[in-house]
């Protein structure tokens, strides 16, 4: 039988050296590992969280752009309207403007008797007319006139002086016949605001030129 030898306090020593310089290297290289790993993770939780915060500020910047272009629209849009209305405002005072000089002018002219009776009558009744409401002097003889003239017949103008056109007109007929059931408004101030209805169009367009927005033409 081998005999087993005891070892010396030297011996053990050593074997105790190297056994806690062996449990010290593989505690150091799983540290080591530990340590790796752990800054793998954290810098994998790292960029995931600044990836998060990243997409979240580009999230909110995006929505304050989106929410500044539409107010900046909604500003040019206010402006551009508010333009809009106070160039059609100006227009319209200008169109107001210009009839209220064409009746200012058609006042001026009834003081002229010669250009006054000189002003066409039409339309001539082609019937009998009875009475006939006027301001002032206005030229019935030549009405009876001009109607014979047209239909080669006599007819009595009569004015009717319970209805006369009132002082601020600009004169011209105002013709009933057919025992009241016909009326002619044939007065200059109806004749502008005819014109001022039917012409308006024309006005409009030699003023400011064609609407490039308008598609449909009478």
């Amino acid at each position: 039988m081998s005999q087993v030898h005891a070892l010396s306090d030297d011996q053990v020593g050593q074997e105790l050296r190297k056994m806690t310089a062996f449990i010290k290297q593989e505690a150091l290289e799983k540290a080591r590992e530990i340590e790796i790993k752990a800054n793998e993770e954290f810098s994998i939780e790292k960029s995931k969280l600044v990836r998060q915060e990243t997409d979240s500020i580009d999230a909110a910047h995006a929505k304050r752009l989106k929410q500044a272009a539409m107010s900046q629209q909604i500003t040019r849009s206010t402006v551009a309207n508010k333009t809009r209305l106070k160039v059609l405002a100006a227009r319209q005072q200008l169109l107001d403007d210009i009839f209220t000089a064409a009746s200012k002018r058609l006042d001026e002219g009834t003081k002229d008797t010669a250009k006054y009776r000189g002003r066409p009558q039409e339309p001539t009744p082609r019937g009998p007319i009875r009475p006939i409401r006027a301001r002032g002097p206005d030229a019935i003889k030549d009405a009876e006139s001009e109607y014979k003239s047209n239909t080669d017949k006599e007819t009595k103008v009569t004015v009717d002086e319970d209805n006369a056109l009132p002082e601020g007109s600009s004169g011209g007929l105002f013709i009933v016949g057919g025992q009241g059931k016909i009326e002619i408004n044939n007065t200059f101030d109806q004749r502008l605001l005819l014109l001022q209805t039917s012409g308006l169009p024309a006005v409009r367009e030699t003023l400011f030129g064609k609407n490039p927005n308008r598609k449909f033409y009478d």
